[in-house]
């Protein structure tokens, strides 16, 4: 699945893995606000952009290739908005919309890949963000491994019994499977939410270290920084 990939990604060791987490983010932003505010689109502005990400996703030893497949999930959706652009007359903002969707996904996917959940989360919420949506966030995605594992203990007990099932089932037979699957699932979440309340949880996850922003940290920032302002000097007459 999708997040357990990520997940197994955010627990490789790398310089960029490293560092503290609002750096991190306050870098992904950067990048964000720096490529929405170019009004026009160029193939080589958007080259810079995504050469600039790719670096720093072989700097956090990613697969580049499996983070840009992933990436372009994001374009049947922005391919809509393009659509109507291009229908509009508009060719120039409909590249500009796949370009900046595009690179904006990969540098997002950058981010969670080379970042653990927990730090992600603390790192947002010492910047501000609000607690509950971040809580939400959390439970989310903790209750995701609790949905595939109770999956594939399904999976295995049909193998059991049927050694050579059909290969697609009946509409009532797939209906059923997913309402016992649902079921499972909440009563599997209803008994990690007593065992959490039970060892004292009381609405938000305590870190056993405090995070700090080091020299190595501010380093990468002003780089990351420093790479933006060139990029817009260089195309300031563009």
């Amino acid at each position: 699945m999708h997040h357990v990939t990520l997940d197994g990604w955010s627990r490789i060791a790398s310089p960029i893995h490293r560092l503290d987490a609002r750096v991190k983010i306050l870098a992904a932003l950067a990048i964000l606000v720096s490529l929405v505010l170019r009004q026009h689109a160029y193939a080589w502005l958007f080259l810079s952009y995504w050469f600039l990400v790719a670096v720093l996703a072989l700097l956090a030893r990613l697969p580049l290739l499996a983070l840009l497949l992933r990436a372009g999930l994001v374009l049947p959706f922005a391919g809509t908005v393009a659509t109507l652009n291009l229908f509009g007359g508009d060719a120039a903002r409909a590249a500009g919309v796949l370009g900046k969707s595009y690179i904006s996904a990969f540098t997002v996917l950058v981010l969670l890949a080379s970042t653990r959940l927990h730090a992600l989360l603390r790192g947002l919420e010492s910047l501000g963000a609000p607690r509950f949506f971040l809580m939400i966030a959390q439970f989310v995605y903790r209750y995701l491994f609790v949905l595939s594992e109770q999956a594939q203990h399904m999976i295995q007990a049909r193998r059991c019994r049927a050694p050579r099932p059909r290969r697609r089932l009946s509409m009532p037979a797939a209906a059923g499977a997913v309402a016992v699957l649902f079921a499972r699932s909440y009563a599997r979440a209803e008994r990690i939410h007593r065992a959490m309340l039970a060892r004292g949880f009381q609405g938000h996850f305590v870190l056993l270290e405090q995070p700090a922003v080091g020299p190595a940290d501010w380093l990468f920032l002003s780089a990351v920084v420093a790479s933006l302002v060139g990029l817009h000097l260089l195309l300031w007459n563009l």
